[in-house]
């Protein structure tokens, strides 16, 4: 039964080369798999850095008001894993570069498994076990990650080590590592740890290796363990081991962050999936992918981390991202207050992790429920974020065969909405709708739907306009709807020019430091039109550019500072008297300055 998990998903959407050695992560629930994943995660690669809106949200207090207890540093870091102290946090399979030193691999992080979700029949849990199998089955290496102090002696341990030995393919290691050794306090004759060690040995994985994941204590074990497994993949495959680019760069010298941005100049399309909770983005992903990637279910909130998986389509690699379910949207949303009970933080993080997916995509797919038949406030917020941050946005109608019958036809939903969100949200006018079902609609049909309209939204965000073609609609613009007189001049505009793309950014050259508001609205609205625009936001700036009266009698150069021309004047005469000439160049200033200096002490010369 449980073989068959995998057999329907094709290795394809992880994408490694052939010498690449994937390590997965797996163990109890709470044994500190996330904040391993997290410690190893290789930033720059996996391109999770801390973007600078949220350096403030990151001061937040380690203390969590629950009860007292901790939440973990790991915790507060933008861009990896969720980690809580609440076991089950983790829930689907989470991928990303790994990287200790110089040793760069692929790593899986899972949810925790034990006996009772292992022999459970609830439905939730069978699709955890499916994303913890299907990240077993790929792995050429596996950590069995354990709490050292609690010990692996149970019925549950010994139900995931024969379930690991009974689904583990040929060719696959296994690696007991004993996590939560911070220090060496526990290292003394009988220690009740080192008797929890050694009773692990027992499990058929031999010594486990001794690490502190949240200290960072025992790394270069693990990479031992990588570096050994990755030589015996490549003798496998008969691949000469020669050091990779990862080693030669570190002995040149070379930055990591410069290895990154010269490997990443044909960086994938990044799309983000965002909307409330229960709308069907879990399911959706799973159709565009052809595989049941993440966990879907008619349960709200069963998604969390924010899920990014690589896809082909048409020959052009896209990230595809799965994000929570934002369930509030508000200023607050990065803040705890002591209010906060301990089972809602994990939500609270996860809307964190969606909104962030949100900043660091190209094109926001908002997810709308037919069921409502209206847009929600915190939806237009949702959207309205994401325009001001600069992304494109496509909204996805799901659920349409709630409503679809003889009479309402597919078209006619999208048009109901596109029209209720440009009443509520003028500037959003003419986005782009597309009506789906996701649950009944097949692969092909949704990706001939869908994909169309995102790749057509991000050719449009992610392109160059000339600067002639600009200053052509500017002067015809200007030729139909002359601005507005200001303090009784005239308006006048020099020229226009792109600055940047991504969002797409114009500045104009005008005399007038500020313009009619209801004008520039004008202006937006007409260039959103003339070069469809839609659904972004065009950040479009006034620049004055000063005019002097040709006619005006121009100022003659004065002063009598130190820089003043009459001051000039006056010492030029007085060295004239001194020296017979006017002192000019660095060389000649320093001679004047060791005459003046002389002639004081002597009483003869007074400047």
């Amino acid at each position: 039964m449980l073989r068959s998990f995998g057999n329907s998903i094709s290795r394809r959407f992880f994408s490694t080369k052939t010498d690449d050695v994937v390590v997965s992560i797996l163990g109890a629930p709470n044994a500190g798999k996330s904040t391993l994943f997290n410690r190893l995660m290789d930033k720059a690669k996996s391109r999770t850095y801390r973007l600078s809106s949220d350096k403030k949200s990151m001061r937040i207090k380690r203390k969590h008001y629950t009860g007292g207890s901790k939440i973990s540093s790991q915790m507060l870091r933008a861009g990896g894993a969720i980690v809580s102290t609440i076991p089950g946090t983790t829930r689907d399979r989470r991928e990303c570069w790994g990287l200790i030193g110089s040793t760069s691999f692929r790593m899986v992080d899972t949810a925790g498994i034990d006996g009772y979700r292992i022999l459970s029949k609830d439905h939730l849990d069978k699709q955890i076990l499916r994303q913890t199998w299907e990240a077993a089955r790929k792995a050429d290496l596996i950590f069995l990650l354990m709490d050292a102090r609690i010990g692996v002696m149970s019925a549950d341990w010994m139900d995931t080590a024969q379930w690991l030995r009974r689904n583990a393919s040929k060719g696959q290691k296994v690696m007991l590592v004993a996590n939560k050794l911070e220090g060496d306090s526990w290292n003394y004759k009988g220690s009740p740890i080192l008797d929890t060690i050694l009773e692990a040995s027992r499990l058929g994985f031999g010594q486990p290796l001794l690490i502190s994941a949240i200290h960072g204590d025992g790394m270069a074990d693990l990479a031992l363990a990588i570096e050994e497994v990755k030589k015996e993949k490549q003798k496998r495959l008969g691949i000469q081991h020669l050091a990779d680019d990862e080693e030669v760069e570190s002995i040149a010298g070379i930055e990591k962050n410069e290895r990154y941005e010269n490997s990443h100049s044909g960086a994938p399309l990044k799309i983000a999936i965002l909307g409330r909770q229960n709308v069907g983005k879990s399911t959706l992903v799973n159709k565009l992918l052809g595989q049941e990637r993440v966990i879907s279910g008619p349960t709200p909130g069963l998604t969390r981390d924010a899920i990014e998986t690589e896809w082909n389509f048409d020959g052009k690699t896209i990230q595809l991202v799965d994000t929570a379910g934002i369930k509030k949207f508000t200023s607050g949303i990065n803040k705890l207050s002591p209010e906060d009970k301990e089972e809602d933080v994990p939500d609270e993080w996860a809307v964190r992790d969606a909104l962030r997916a949100m900043k660091v995509a190209d094109v926001a797919v908002m997810v709308l429920d037919a069921a409502t038949t209206k847009l929600l406030r915190h939806e237009l917020s949702i959207m309205d974020a994401v325009v001001k941050e600069g992304r494109a946005l496509v909204v996805v109608a799901n659920k349409q065969d709630l409503l679809i019958d003889n009479e309402y036809s597919s078209q006619d939903f999208a048009n109901s909405v596109s029209e209720h969100l440009e009443t509520r949200l003028p500037m959003l006018r003419q986005t782009p709708v597309v009506a789906i079902s996701g649950l009944y609609q097949s692969t092909d049909e949704l990706q001939s739907r869908i994909m169309p309209v995102v790749l057509d939204a991000y050719q449009r965000w992610n392109r160059t306009i000339s600067t002639g073609t600009l200053n052509r609609w500017l002067k015809e613009v200007v030729l139909g709807h002359p601005p507005p007189h200001q303090e009784g001049r005239p308006t006048k505009f020099k020229y226009i020019l792109q600055t940047k793309g991504r969002p797409p950014t114009f500045i104009i050259f005008t005399n007038q430091p500020k313009l009619p508001e209801p004008y520039v609205r004008f202006l937006m609205r007409n260039f959103q039109d003339t070069f469809e625009y839609f659904g972004m936001e065009i950040r479009l700036i006034l620049k004055y550019s000063r005019e002097d009266n040709p006619f005006a009698p121009k100022k003659k150069r004065s002063g009598s500072g130190l820089g003043g021309s009459k001051a000039r004047k006056k010492r030029g005469i007085q060295q004239l008297k001194s020296f017979g000439a006017i002192v000019k160049g660095r060389k000649m200033r320093s001679s004047l300055q060791k005459f003046k200096k002389q002639s004081r002490q002597k009483g003869i010369y007074k400047y």
